[in-house]
């Protein structure tokens, strides 16, 4: 089924590992040929990613993130539903993803509601470096091919 679909990488790409999102949708943009995909990276999070929502049927997002026990390289999937509601919100400083699309509805913002998130496992992500640390690096490969098998899950639901 085709649908104007965004895949976005989020993430600080000279942050070690939390650059995992950017540098996967670089990547998958080289290997997908898909003219209803667009394949876009952002380091910010919160209200600033509603604007990237704004024109798509679907979006994706690849991000980095810290679990207690797992592994790193692990890959989850997620869907918004998977998150409780946060209830500590005190700024506008303090508003997270899931947050900044309830505010969207609030809003009247047309933003998709076919939301999808990717994250893998990351160990390193407060060392300043435009590399993945040894062990994520060692395990990129399988970390993309995961993704990969993802998003072609996804797109082609």
């Amino acid at each position: 089924m085709s649908r104007n679909t965004l895949i976005l990488g989020v993430g600080n790409e000279i942050l070690s590992d939390d650059g995992i999102g950017p540098r996967l949708v670089k990547d998958l943009a080289s290997m997908i040929d898909d003219r209803d995909l667009q394949f876009k990276t952002a380091s910010c999070g919160g209200l600033e990613i509603m604007e990237n929502l704004r024109s798509f049927d679907r979006a994706v997002f690849i991000d980095a993130i810290h679990t207690r026990d797992g592994r790193p390289g692990e890959v989850y999937y997620f869907i918004p539903d998977d998150f409780p509601e946060t209830s500590n919100l005190s700024n506008l400083h303090d508003v997270n993803f899931l947050t900044a699309l309830r505010l969207g509805d609030v809003l009247g913002m047309k933003l998709t509601s076919d939301l999808h998130i990717i994250a893998v496992g990351i160990i390193e992500d407060l060392e300043f470096s435009e590399n993945l640390s040894p062990v994520m690096n060692n395990n990129y490969p399988e970390i993309l091919s995961k993704v990969l098998i993802l998003i072609n899950r996804i797109i082609n639901q």
